[in-house]
């Protein structure tokens, strides 16, 4: 253990001062716990007084943090905690200062150390058949019910109910709190918060992502590449097909190159046996086209998503589309006019993880988990933009990917007992 404690022991740096703590946070004037107690569903304790869990658990899914919304309410209800306990803290947010990051530090104000990330925002609840309010926490046995109850405001919550211990425990190397928005969506949060931690100068050594694991170690999961494709059509009535492109029909050839690539992936590979699926996928998640039926449609899009295996590249399979595009599908469109065609937006470029299995980090947390062996997964998280940023990072959260985006989702009091131990045994054996 003595090489990663020199790896985590990190240099130190500046104390954090009040005018850093609230650095790029665009929140409103008044005091954060001021603020807080005008925001749903309460203020944070104003005393230092401890919360549970399951406490702090309720604040947060109390809060609509669904990735369309600002997360500023629960943001502060974050700064409220923090402050009453005595924690730094910087802020970054988004360029209409509509979300917001917080990197909390508890220990030396220094790079190195430990970070425990987790993200606050959540998909929809609309078109779900949920049993009671998605956002008011509920107990049944011994689960806790409510949209992001597993993913993964029962991390975050776990993270903060034990800030007062890990205060207690003078730590020798600091402990980070990574608090992202976005990460449903296009990762804007965790790349904000990347591009701060290479201006702050408290880059931490390694990271844990407390997604939804069932608290079992993963050292990989696969890259994603999504895509919006916008097809240009040529309208007409439909009494006269020649004289038009159908912008839909266009978009429908693409459509299905898609799915004979997805057979296609299945059979040939390349694999990586330790997914499920072990290969890279494809699929086209949403179509868009047309006005009325008599009208040759001029517009159509669709929104498409790449998963790769660790030893694929998603950007090879975007060149194989852009090439079926340009030879089978625009030239007869470019016959009938030449503003028609396709175009293509990437959205978002999420890198794949992959730790050494014999890293000892991966070491430590199957340790910690009672483990004999880490995993991998076919779902992505913001861990590959923090080992991009050069911090070898694990997943290892409460709960399963199963139970996360569904109606009634939840997260087992057992999950959160079991992360509450393990993050407190992490930093008594790497930070103090």
């Amino acid at each position: 253990m003595s090489a990663l404690r020199d790896i985590i022991l990190g240099t130190p740096v500046a104390a954090l001062a009040e005018p850093y703590r609230l650095a790029a946070m665009n929140a409103p004037n008044t005091p954060p716990t001021t603020a807080m107690a005008a925001a749903q569903p309460g203020a944070a304790p104003a005393s230092t007084g401890r919360m549970t869990t399951a406490e702090i658990l309720a604040r947060l899914v109390a809060f609509d943090t669904t990735s369309r919304n600002s997360n500023l309410k629960l943001i502060e209800f974050v700064r409220g905690y923090l402050d009453a306990q005595g924690v730094a803290y910087r802020v970054s947010t988004d360029e209409i200062k509509q979300k917001a990051n917080i990197h909390a530090i508890v220990g030396p104000q220094a790079a190195g150390g430990v970070a425990l990330s987790g993200h606050v925002d959540t998909v929809p609840v609309e078109g779900q058949a949920w049993s009671a309010d998605p956002f008011t926490l509920r107990r049944d046995g011994g689960n806790l019910y409510a949209r992001g109850a597993c993913d993964m405001k029962g991390f975050v919550a776990s993270c903060l109910a034990a800030v007062p211990d890990f205060q207690a425990k003078q730590l020798k190397r600091p402990l980070h709190l990574f608090i992202s928005y976005d990460e449903e969506t296009d990762f804007g949060g965790v790349e904000r918060l990347v591009a701060d931690l290479q201006e702050s100068d408290l880059k931490p050594a390694l990271c844990v992502v407390g997604e939804p694991s069932g608290m079992k170690p993963i050292i990989a999961h696969k890259g994603r590449l999504s895509l919006n494709v916008r097809v240009r059509g040529r309208p007409g009535h439909s009494s006269e097909p020649a004289k038009g492109v159908n912008a839909i029909h266009a978009a429908g050839e693409a459509i299905a190159w898609v799915a004979a690539e997805a057979r296609r992936l299945a059979q040939e590979g390349p694999f990586a046996e330790a997914f499920d699926p072990p290969h890279t996928t494809i699929q086209v998640g949403t179509v868009q086209g047309g006005s009325i039926l008599n009208i040759i449609p001029e517009h159509a899009e669709f929104s498409m998503e790449w998963r790769n295996v660790p030893n694929d590249d998603a950007e090879r399979h975007l060149a194989r589309l852009k090439a079926f595009v340009a030879t089978a599908i625009e030239p007869a469109m470019h016959a009938v006019h030449p503003a028609t065609g396709f175009s293509f937006e990437i959205i978002n470029l999420m890198p794949r993880l992959a730790l050494d299995p014999n890293h000892e980090l991966a070491t430590v947390v199957k340790q910690l988990t009672n483990s004999n062996s880490a995993g991998t997964v076919s779902y992505g998280t913001e861990g590959g933009y923090y080992q991009n940023a050069g911090i070898p990072t694990i997943i290892c959260g409460p709960g399963y990917i199963a139970q996360a985006h569904q109606p009634d989702e939840f997260v087992a009091q057992s999950e959160l007992d079991a992360c509450d131990a393990f993050i407190r045994r992490l930093a008594d054996r790497l930070l103090t």
